[in-house]
């Protein structure tokens, strides 16, 4: 296995970018918690490439809430395993062909979205950003699959004490603990990112 090398955010961005300028339209998985601004950064390296990414937060596919707080608002096993509509990511975004839907839910307002599926356009990109991305299927939950489909999985790993800096709530913690021991995304990713320190982060690149 490939050691894991220091590099700046910038480099970091840039590299990933390389990886997905991929033939068609390449579908990238930016699994981990606060992924959001490595997607960003990611979309304009891509830009920087003359790709057009088609950004997507896997929250805009969380299940209304109704369904989500069915076991209580504090249940870690629901939150890990059934808050995304994993099938719905699938239908509209990851195998959608020449269409695809920036968002299904609005959490915030609780309500749909309202987003039009659009066409994808020549030299596209998907990017989906998450938690619990590479693990959808593959927990103790009896849900069928091995993962949602990509070409390029990237997993940020952080220890339990980063997640508690960076605001993750305690009842929250056995779902990061539980998906990194049974999913395994730091074995299973193409690119793994430690990123303790999200100015320093290091980068396990595919040998």
């Amino acid at each position: 296995m490939s050691p894991l090398t220091p590099v700046s955010p910038t480099a970091l961005a840039a590299g990933l970018a390389r990886l997905a300028d991929l033939p068609g339209t390449p579908r990238v998985l930016l699994d981990g918690h606060g992924t959001a601004g490595l997607s960003d950064d990611l979309c304009r390296a891509l830009r920087e490439r003359g790709r057009v990414p088609l950004q997507v937060r896997a929250s805009a596919f969380w299940r209304p809430a109704g369904e989500r707080f069915t076991w209580g608002r504090e249940d870690w096993q629901a939150f890990r395993d059934s808050w995304l509509d994993a099938a719905a990511l699938r239908r509209e975004v990851l195998e959608a062909g020449s269409t695809w839907l920036p968002a299904l839910w609005d959490v915030e307002r609780d309500r749909s979205a309202r987003a039009v599926v659009q066409p994808v356009p020549d030299r596209a990109v998907l990017v989906v950003d998450g938690t619990f991305l590479l693990g959808t299927g593959l927990l103790d939950t009896g849900l069928p699959g091995t993962g949602l489909p990509a070409e390029l999985t990237v997993h940020v790993a952080l220890s339990t004490a980063a997640l508690t800096r960076r605001g993750v709530p305690a009842w929250q913690l056995p779902a990061f603990t539980s998906y990194d021991e049974q999913a395994d995304p730091s074995g299973r990713c193409d690119v793994l990112v430690r990123a303790e320190d999200p100015k320093r982060p290091a980068v396990r690149w595919p040998a």
